[in-house]
């Protein structure tokens, strides 16, 4: 069989488990076994053993459970509470006014979490109900969210990032840094967007609620010092030298669940419901990250990645058509797999691709991060548009109408980031020498 051939198979083998309930991780070890089974020499269960031991055992991927566990902590706290009532002061002079509280709130949220799902939940209950309670429109409610929930997969933490980083051998903490302006360009246009939509529509935006002083607005801030200290102490201690990201996942963990012990609100319930979920979720993950590193390795024997990358490179693309490529691939990919399947799938096909063309491989992880974001939006696997149909009681394609606007947002800080690669290299360029 050629190339070609094989390729087909496998995807096809791929769409018909994925299609039949299998899990993900199942779907890709499965498709793994097969074709080692059919088109190499090696035992196929020997390579199973040693490549998912191989992965499980990965000193840079215990960052990974640490950083869950933090955002299992801080979901179960008065946390988003506690940023509203800091917050909402401060954003009544702004266009669109408490509208902002979505995008900030996200912004900082995402700073401590490192998944856009539990940013989407966890500023998703404050929000919500309060701002539709206060009269802005659902949809403008709806929408704004949904596109500022993903910022939880671009500013540092990010787990996304740390199942890039092991995936494509780069330095997680140069990831984590490189993040840093792009997510704040991506929350800079969110904001944009909503002071432009209140300026054109200023009869939906209801009236700013009675006037605070300076020293009322910063007393209300107090309520931010915990999670502005965490942030400290988790991004500080990479940025610093300090720590490595693994350790600066367990200083979060630590940190977290300080914060709750003084918030009160750390129980032993709490503390068992919050280290269950992260071990669901980690455990969910691994099986993938496992699946995805065989199916790796057995495409590496078969030779595909090698010849999909000469393939690749023998139609000349320019760096600018390759990646416009790409994008449409990672897009179209994002309305079948969740954001982490589509990294550790793509990446050891991609990489070699990537590196021939030049690209720098920090700068591909935040593309990468900014596409799979889009894909978090997008139906019909979209992970927070089901996160907010839960939530709302919405349909699904209403919710992913009000979207929108936040998913051609991302494409123009895609398209921001592409002409001007400095917004993601500067900064760990400038902060490792």
């Amino acid at each position: 069989m050629n190339d070609l051939a094989i390729m087909a198979l496998l995807v096809v083998s791929l769409l018909l488990i994925l299609g039949s309930g299998v899990w993900i991780g199942l779907t890709l070890s499965g498709v793994a076994w097969i074709a080692m089974e059919l088109f190499t020499a090696r035992p196929a269960g020997d390579a199973m053993a040693v490549t998912i031991w191989g992965t499980a055992s990965s000193w840079t991927l215990t960052a990974l459970p640490l950083f869950i566990w933090m955002g299992e902590i801080l979901f179960r706290t008065r946390l988003s509470q506690d940023m509203f009532k800091g917050l909402s002061p401060w954003m009544q002079a702004l266009p669109g006014r408490l509208l902002h509280t979505n995008v900030v709130g996200c912004t900082i949220f995402a700073a401590v979490s490192g998944s856009s799902a539990a940013t989407c939940a966890t500023i998703g209950k404050m929000s919500l109900p309060e701002l539709k309670r206060r009269g802005y429109p659902e949809h403008m409610i709806v929408g704004t969210l949904a596109g500022a929930s993903t910022l939880g997969l671009l500013i540092p933490p990010s787990i996304i990032m740390i199942v890039y980083g092991v995936a494509a051998e780069v330095s997680i903490a140069k990831l984590f840094i490189a993040g840093v302006f792009p997510g704040l360009l991506l929350a800079f246009l969110f904001s944009g967007y909503i002071a432009v939509w209140a300026l054109l529509n200023p009869d939906q935006i209801p009236a700013a609620d009675e006037k605070t002083t300076f020293l009322q607005k910063v007393n209300a801030s107090r309520a931010l010092i915990p999670v502005i200290s965490l942030i400290a102490a988790v991004l500080g201690s990479i940025y610093a030298g300090i720590a490595t990201a693994t350790e600066a996942a367990a200083v979060g963990v630590l940190g977290a669940l300080v914060i709750s012990a003084l918030q009160g609100s750390m129980s032993w319930a709490t503390f068992k419901d919050s280290l269950m979920g992260a071990t669901r979720l980690y455990c969910m993950i691994a099986l993938i990250l496992a699946g995805a590193a065989f199916l790796t390795l057995s495409m590496g024997y078969i030779g595909l990645p090698r010849h999909l990358a000469e393939w690749i490179v023998s139609l000349n693309l320019s760096q600018g058509q390759l990646i416009f490529a790409l994008t449409l691939f990672f897009v179209l990919l994002g309305c079948f797999l969740d954001g982490i399947s589509m990294v550790v799938l793509t990446m050891g096909v991609l990489m070699p691709t990537i590196q021939a063309a030049g690209i720098d491989p920090i700068w591909f992880g935040i593309f990468v991060v900014l596409v799979v974001e889009m894909a978090q939006i997008t139906p019909p696997v979209g992970f927070n548009l089901f996160v907010l149909q839960s939530m709302t009681g919405k349909e699904l394609p209403w919710i992913a109408k009000v979207t929108l606007p936040m998913f051609l947002l991302m494409c123009l800080a895609a398209v921001l980031i592409y002409v001007f690669p400095g917004i993601a290299t500067w900064l760990p360029t400038h902060m490792s020498t």
